[in-house]
């Protein structure tokens, strides 16, 4: 039953963002918002699935990434605005903030991986889209940041050691504030 969600929630999101970014001029810009809304009309229509919180945004973002490369955008240049608007819209929907992060951080990380994408690059642009969201819904933008980086580490350590500390220095490099959670997180 819940494999069975899942797949329609994926194939749904990715057939909605598809058809809402085709023939639009500035994908890049319009992905917040194209995400935010299939999500949030997803979400309504199976609204249940809510409550599983980390595998539904999961699923979104793994959807959505599908959908924007099937406009021919590079994973990479969505992604922030993919996780973005998996937050903003699972959030909106009535889903926890620490789910719609985690999930959508992670997933990011697992379908970069699985798409030959750089995971370092991915895992800023997750964690970047993640907070902007947070920040735009009126959440805890300081859980949010830590909640994004423990979940972008959690995956890539899931994956290998040498993905780990590519996401680890990519992180701490390219995310304000990153390596003083990284270092709090080793105590």
């Amino acid at each position: 039953m819940i494999f069975s969600t899942i797949s329609r929630l994926v194939n749904g999101v990715k057939g909605g963002v598809t058809a809402s970014l085709k023939g639009a001029a500035d994908i890049g810009s319009e992905t917040v918002g194209a995400v935010k809304n299939v999500v949030s009309t997803t979400l309504k229509e199976a609204g249940e699935f809510v409550s599983e919180g980390v595998n539904g945004s999961a699923s979104i973002v793994s959807g959505a990434l599908k959908g924007v490369m099937g406009v021919g955008v590079t994973a990479i240049k969505a992604v922030k605005g993919v996780v973005g608007g998996t937050v903003e819209g699972f959030m909106a929907e009535g889903g926890k903030q620490e789910d719609a992060v985690r999930g959508a951080v992670g997933q990011a990380i697992y379908d970069a991986k699985e798409l030959g994408v750089n995971i370092g690059d991915t895992a800023v642009e997750a964690v970047m889209g993640a907070i902007e969201a947070v920040k735009n819904v009126g959440g805890d933008t300081a859980a949010a940041t830590k909640d994004s980086i423990v979940s972008a580490l959690d995956v890539a350590k899931d994956i290998s050691e040498e993905s780990y500390e590519s996401v680890k220095k990519s992180l701490e490099t390219g995310v304000e504030g990153a390596k003083e959670i990284i270092d709090e997180i080793k105590k």
